[in-house]
């Protein structure tokens, strides 16, 4: 897959859809705002994304509201679900680490005690970022597949899953999120160095931050409609 083409076209698309459409822009930074700022309990951000998610072209408008609403929760409740297992080891390792404060704490500040309740929550800490890491692989894939045919349900249909990821080739897939772990990097980097700048530095990171999503989501995009996805 030549990824330079899909960074190109993924950079295309953003600049197609926001330069000279202020107002779509601006009115996307106030629903960042809003979803921030009601920690994403008003999801409409989100909502929009998934249109870009599912390979609407261009750039779509910002409207239908309520399904914004919805869509929106919907991809919420999917990482979440996802995110399950890891989830449930993070709580096993911090209830054994809570546990071994407190039996430190009852045999008056055991040291021993106290590194074993430190290990368990480190260790816990580390086993569910493994394990998120390799579920975010076929989470992805499922919310694309979510955004593409509008079913909340397929983004479960692991078997599908599979084998589409398995048509665009597991190799492929992997290297695309590894670039686009890199482009995030440098995204932030540029981000930081904007924020410094006095007074509209902050201001140019809210236009940034609309920009990189939007060319985030086309990208995924992209790379997932590169093969036919299965029934």
């Amino acid at each position: 897959m030549e990824f330079g083409n899909v960074i190109g076209q993924s950079i295309e698309y953003t600049k197609e859809g926001l330069v000279g459409k202020w107002g779509r822009w601006i009115v996307l930074i106030v629903l960042s705002l809003i979803q921030i700022f009601t920690l994403f309990l008003v999801p409409l951000y989100t909502g929009y994304l998934v249109r870009v998610y599912g390979g609407a072209k261009p750039a779509p408008e910002v409207d239908q509201w309520g399904k914004l609403f919805v869509d929106g929760w919907k991809l919420n409740i999917i990482g979440l679900i996802y995110m399950i297992p890891a989830i449930i080891v993070f709580v096993i390792f911090g209830g054994f680490a809570v546990l071994g404060a407190v039996a430190s704490e009852a045999a008056g500040g055991d040291p021993s005690a106290a590194a074993g309740a430190a290990f368990s929550l480190i260790s816990g800490i580390l086993i569910a970022a493994i394990i998120a890491l390799i579920i975010s692989i076929i989470a992805t894939f499922g919310m694309l597949r979510f955004a593409h045919t509008e079913s909340f349900g397929q983004a479960f249909a692991f078997g599908a899953i599979l084998e589409h990821i398995g048509k665009v080739g597991w190799g492929t897939w992997i290297i695309a999120l590894i670039i686009l772990v890199v482009l995030s990097f440098v995204y932030g980097l540029i981000a930081g160095i904007l924020g410094m700048i006095p007074i509209i530095g902050w201001i140019l990171d809210l236009f940034l931050a609309v920009a990189f999503a939007i060319f985030y989501a086309r990208y995924l995009a992209i790379i997932y409609e590169s093969e036919p996805a299965p029934a």
